[in-house]
């Protein structure tokens, strides 16, 4: 899904290669539009939560690594 707001007062969806005039679809579909923005926002953050965790997994093991070899 794409939204092209070049055209502020009539902004236009562009899906699967096809362009909506938004402000002329109905209100269901603008609350489906909106739903979808929404899962994609949140699809965003849990990706870079996920990468966030990942690098502090990565550096914990770094630490243990370092720590570790202090015993040996």
């Amino acid at each position: 899904m794409n939204e092209n707001t070049k055209d502020s007062t009539n902004p236009v969806l562009t899906f699967e290669g096809k362009k909506y005039l938004v402000n002329e679809l109905s209100k269901d579909i603008k609350e489906t539009i909106k739903g979808l923005q929404i899962a994609d926002t949140q699809l965003k953050m849990h990706e870079d939560t996920l990468k966030l965790l990942s690098i502090s997994r990565n550096t914990l093991a770094n630490q243990l690594r370092e720590k570790l070899k202090e015993l040996d």
